[in-house]
């Protein structure tokens, strides 16, 4: 069978591996130029529940633990005073150890096939042609017919239109992301802030959350729950105002231009009627809210989909039937509680909501 996957994410690369682990080919269609095209963001949780059990079935699990950031676990909740509240060492035993995106996408791409993903590949539009077969047209013009599509393509999905009407909706709220380096040498008060893991300084409907990276590198995104269109000449700064220097330096100090991340979702209890041979991983089935399961859950999807395929020889139908099922509620349980941490985060009790979730 010929499987086409929209999309060189984590959960479409994973889907891939763990394919490719059972001897089964797929092609990764990708629409950026070659895999260093873009920065891959920063610090990635990998759960013991999820995102690390989808490594183990795609046999790169000793590959992942050499790529652990040692003391990444720390946590520390602050005031806006700069007032410790709540501290958690990291003792190297917890089930959510931190990697960099970049490296664990690495490592997923080196363990396929040189042309296992096909890059500068755009997808256009997708055409059923009966009998689950999909013809898929790129922005180049070239076609592909294939008997399984996968959509792995995120937020706004070419795919999801074939199996949804559904699309992401505003979420209420945006972060704004900062990079500070060598931040130990040049920012001393605010890496000392951070500590050497996370930092929650959160207040009801606002927030500087931030996470300490190799080399010294504090990446933060400042958090608010405005408007979309209170970003084009809205004040983040002066949102701030009288909160510890070493917290707004996290914004103000920024060795990169300030970037604006629009938070969007899809209904929490997104589902979609069976169609043949096509369906959903990752963002692109179920986005939410930011929660630290977004990448574990699409890992997760990719290597259950996977097994499911192996499970159900030459029985597309039977496989999506199974995958599918337990794909639902798991992300509409996952989509909940993300929906509930954001009221954790920036509720009226913040933040002494997310000490008591901590210490819970």
């Amino acid at each position: 069978m010929n499987i086409a996957i929209i999309g060189a994410g984590l959960g479409g690369l994973t889907l891939a591996r763990v394919l490719h682990v059972h001897g089964i080919a797929a092609t990764v269609y990708e629409a950026e130029t070659s895999p260093n095209a873009r920065a891959q963001g920063g610090m990635l949780d990998i759960h013991d529940h999820n995102g690390q059990l989808a490594l183990k079935a795609a046999n790169l699990y000793e590959e992942f633990v050499a790529l652990i950031h040692p003391g990444g676990q720390a946590t520390r909740v602050l005031d806006q005073d700069g007032k410790v509240l709540f501290e958690d060492p990291d003792y190297g035993s917890g089930g959510r150890p931190e990697v960099q995106r970049g490296e664990l996408r690495r490592i997923l791409l080196e363990s396929l096939l040189a042309d296992a993903v096909q890059w500068n590949r755009k997808l256009a539009q997708a055409v059923p042609l009966g009998d689950g077969r999909h013809e898929l047209t790129f922005t180049d013009g070239a076609t592909v017919t294939c008997g399984l599509l996968v959509g792995a393509d995120g937020a706004w999905s070419k795919v999801r239109p074939l199996l949804s009407n559904a699309k992401p909706a505003y979420a209420g709220i945006s972060l704004v992301e900062t990079w500070l380096h060598d931040s130990d040498r040049r920012h001393p008060a605010s890496a000392t802030a951070v500590g050497g893991g996370a930092l929650f300084a959160v207040a009801p409907g606002k927030g500087i959350l931030a996470h300490r990276e190799p080399a010294g590198v504090l990446h933060a995104y400042v958090a608010l729950t405005k408007p979309q269109e209170w970003f084009a000449e809205g004040d983040v700064v002066g949102e701030f105002e009288g909160w510890a220097p070493a917290l707004t330096a996290l914004i103000t100090a920024s060795d990169t231009a300030p970037v604006v991340r629009m938070i969007h979702a899809l209904p929490s209890n997104h589902r979609w009627q069976r169609v043949p041979g096509v369906t959903l991983v990752g963002d692109a089935a179920h986005l939410m809210a930011p929660s630290g399961e977004g990448a574990n859950l699409a890992m997760f999807d990719g290597a259950e989909l996977a097994k499911a395929i192996v499970a159900h020889p030459g029985d597309i139908e039977a496989a999506l039937t199974t995958y599918e099922g337990e794909l639902f509620p798991r992300s509409a349980q996952a989509a909940a509680e993300a929906e509930e941490l954001h009221g954790i985060l920036y509720g009226e009790q913040s933040p002494h909501s997310l000490v008591e979730m901590f210490t819970k």
